[in-house]
């Protein structure tokens, strides 16, 4: 058994998570804040990259352009639904979307949700790394690997959970900081 074939479940873990954070609100507007907004359209639930493109031409500023201009009313009324607090401005082929500047009270909130997503991440790395654990005592249990082998491999799971538990918290460092700015 190797440990490092299982980094690769770890690192996914981390990126959904820095996905996750990239969706909450700083006093910048990115195209990630509203990209995964799923768009009732053609009978389906789709994300808006999928049925638009999403530019920011200034920093609180964001253009969404349907590439089909009937479904604009279902863009917008999605974008409205999701309760991300922009103002939407219908302007016939495309929406221009404003971020009003974010007061003590919205950051606080942010932080907030930020804690809690990162939280749902350090779980999502500790279930991970406890699923991990079972297959190494289960594998020795079945005479797969030694005792001695079985406490290396532990110690290196450990280690490699410490490692990216650290990055999913420079990750939310770092997401704090552009949310104070």
């Amino acid at each position: 058994m190797n440990i490092n074939d299982k980094k690769v479940l770890f690192e996914k873990a981390v990126e959904y998570a820095g996905q996750e954070l990239a969706a909450l609100r700083t006093n910048r507007v990115t195209p990630a804040l509203i990209e995964n907004i799923k768009v009732e359209v053609y009978g389906a639930k789709m994300p808006l990259t999928q049925v638009a493109s999403i530019n920011s031409p200034e920093a609180r500023q964001l253009l969404v352009e349907p590439w089909d201009k009937n479904i604009i009313k279902s863009v917008e009324k999605a974008i409205e639904t999701a309760s991300i607090g922009l103002s939407i401005s219908n302007e016939g082929n495309f929406l221009r979307l404003f971020m009003p500047s974010m007061t003590e009270e919205t950051r606080k909130q942010v932080i907030k949700l930020l804690r809690e997503k990162m939280e749902k991440a350090r779980v999502s790395l500790r279930g991970l790394r406890d699923e991990i654990k079972e297959e190494i005592v289960q594998a020795e249990k079945n005479k797969e690997i030694s005792e001695d082998e079985r406490f290396k491999l532990l110690e290196d799971l450990d280690k490699m959970a410490r490692e990216y538990t650290d990055k999913v918290g420079e990750l939310g460092e770092k997401k704090e900081k552009e949310i104070m700015l």
